[in-house]
């Protein structure tokens, strides 16, 4: 073999380690390339599901703030309701109190009231013994109608006249200075007890407005919530 062929074969050989390098590499190319998109792939799923989880995170801090807010605004509005309502209520036992100024203007119908309130208090008590108390402004009045009330109950509980005693010492509290006056008064009636004092019955009209607006308030305020929600 001359110099000619070696060198040929030498050539060939070249050219066949050359293109066997050129495969591989080429290979080794496409497999980095399929591995980084593989590796970039992961990424970004991984990148999406953590904004995925930090949508979700948010967006029930959303949520609960706006459940948060809702519920106090609704604690809120029931808070102002309860107290308009309250006003309301007030403002309507306000004017009862202010009717009840009248009654004890009109002498003859406020004593036929005092007679009436003695009765109720002996049919309570059913004490054969009674100690009244009255305004000192009644007591006048009073006076002058035990002894018919003294009857009338005896009548109607089949029993002798009991002895009643009228307080000449302690009185209840005077009439209002005024409507909007907030001193301890006593729109009119009696207070009633048993001799021994362990029984009381308190008659007065602010007593009877008041178990009287206990009574009516459930009525008077589903009243008020049908009037507003009208």
């Amino acid at each position: 073999m001359n110099d000619g062929d070696v060198s040929k074969q030498i050539q060939q050989m070249i050219r066949f380690i050359r293109q066997e390098a050129e495969e591989k590499a080429n290979e080794i190319s496409i497999s980095a390339e399929e591995e980084f998109n593989i590796e970039k792939m992961q990424l970004v799923e991984a990148e999406k599901k953590k904004l995925r989880q930090e949508y979700e995170r948010k967006a029930k801090q959303v949520d609960v703030k706006k459940k948060i807010e809702y519920s106090t605004q609704l604690n809120a509005s029931r808070i102002k309701f309860l107290q308009a309502q309250d006003d309301v209520v007030n403002s309507m036992k306000e004017s009862a109190s202010k009717e009840l100024l009248r009654v004890s203007s009109n002498n003859k119908a406020y004593k036929k009231l005092l007679k009436d309130l003695i009765i109720q208090c002996l049919l309570r008590l059913q004490e054969p013994a009674v100690l009244l108390r009255c305004r000192a402004v009644d007591q006048k009045l009073v006076q002058s109608v035990l002894d018919e009330a003294k009857r009338a109950y005896a009548e109607k509980a089949g029993v002798a006249p009991p002895a009643i005693t009228l307080d000449n010492r302690e009185f209840l509290p005077p009439p209002p200075k005024g409507a909007d006056s907030h001193e301890l008064s006593c729109s009119g009636g009696v207070v009633a007890a048993s001799q021994d004092g362990k029984i009381v019955f308190e008659n007065t009209l602010d007593a009877r407005l008041d178990v009287i607006f206990r009574q009516k308030l459930p009525e008077i305020r589903k009243r008020l919530l049908r009037n507003m929600q009208t």
